[in-house]
């Protein structure tokens, strides 16, 4: 399946491309007056390979949900039955992520690719466990490389399911205790950045357990030896497989999916923009699909943007995950693509266009 997918991703198309930007110069408006707004209908009129895009909607929101080994070292001051508790409260409708679809119009879906729980059967609940939870990234890899391959196909296959059923745009969601741990760990590894820059406080946390929370993740890089990891397709699951979660593997799956379906895919927060870094190495032409739905205040998530090359439509300061993030930026990638829809040029409105 993974290599199936792979096959399939092809880079933005320049046709469509030039005749985006060609539309929105003709439009009743002054060239480049909408800014990055019309970067971004461009972006998914390539993705698309027609101008104009189709409206990206509906939307569908998957939350992948995961335990993490390493919440046993003290990295987190949360303990890890939040990631269950957590679930059921997406299945009910009570989190911010329920909160923020219900406003944007998006469907939300939770898949279990790693809680460290048996979960009930539940309406919106996916079950595709690949195991337990990670085993604890500083002490050995955190998932085998076969796990990894199938947390990615698991992904995969959400994302074909949701397309299939009709969504025209996909976002990224997650949730795992702990995991921002292991993002440090995987945008460290692809950006050769140092853990101290890329690390952040996650939920909330003191001093003394980030310095640890920084000091394990260095250690991580130094036991796996990871470096050059994007060199290869195989080097790029190996360092997925030596500190990445399920949910991150799941994420970049769900992201190369999209990309083979032509389908946008909107990334949220550090743990997008670190299983995005994981499909990017398999396949470049991923970052085409991809929009950065905003900047984290995780510091790893502006590295990974930018090694990535893409540039968020948002800064709100946010830490919360769940896909919030990418939630927020869907009504203004609906609103950048309408542009390209409905807004008359120049010759068909009768305006008078300004002198060249």
């Amino acid at each position: 399946m993974l290599a199936e997918t792979l096959a399939a991703i092809r880079p933005a198309d320049p046709g469509a491309l030039a005749d985006a930007r060609a539309h929105q110069d003709r439009l009743t408006k002054p060239r480049g007056s909408l800014g990055a707004l019309e970067e971004v209908s461009i972006r998914l009129a390539g993705a698309a390979g027609v101008s104009p895009p189709p409206m990206p909607e509906p939307a569908a929101l998957a939350i992948f949900a995961a335990d993490h080994g390493v919440h046993a070292r003290g990295v987190s001051p949360w303990p890890q039955e939040v990631t269950v508790q957590m679930v059921a409260n997406f299945l009910a409708g009570g989190a911010v992520a329920n909160a923020f679809a219900a406003q944007a119009g998006a469907s939300v879906t939770v898949v279990d690719v790693g809680v460290a729980a048996d979960l009930p059967d539940a309406p919106g609940l996916i079950k595709r466990k690949i195991a337990y939870g990670t085993a604890d990234l500083s002490a050995g890899p955190a998932m085998t490389v076969d796990q990894a391959v199938r947390g990615l196909e698991a992904g995969i296959q959400v994302a074909r399911d949701l397309v299939d059923s009709g969504a025209r745009c996909l976002i990224t969601g997650d949730m795992g205790i702990a995991n921002t741990t292991a993002s440090a760990a995987l945008v460290s590894a692809f950006t050769g950045r140092d853990p101290a820059e890329v690390t952040g406080r996650g939920t909330g946390i003191d001093d003394e357990t980030y310095e640890l929370k920084v000091g394990i993740v260095r250690q991580a890089m130094r036991s796996h030896a990871l470096a050059d990891v994007a060199s290869s397709p195989s080097e790029a699951l190996r360092a997925l497989a030596a500190v990445g979660g399920f949910e991150h593997a799941a994420i970049a799956g769900f992201i190369l999916a999209g990309a083979a379906a032509r389908v946008p895919v909107i990334l949220d927060g550090v743990i997008s923009g670190a299983a995005a870094l994981v499909a990017a190495a398999l396949d470049l032409a991923v970052t085409d699909h991809c929009v950065a739905g905003h900047r984290s205040a995780e510091p790893g998530h502006g590295a990974a943007l930018d090694h990535l090359g893409l540039r968020p439509i948002m800064d709100l300061e946010l830490r919360l995950g769940e896909g919030t993030g990418g939630l927020l930026a869907l009504p203004t990638v609906c609103a950048a693509v309408r542009v390209l829809h409905e807004v008359a040029t120049f010759d068909s409105a009768g305006v008078t266009e300004k002198p060249v």
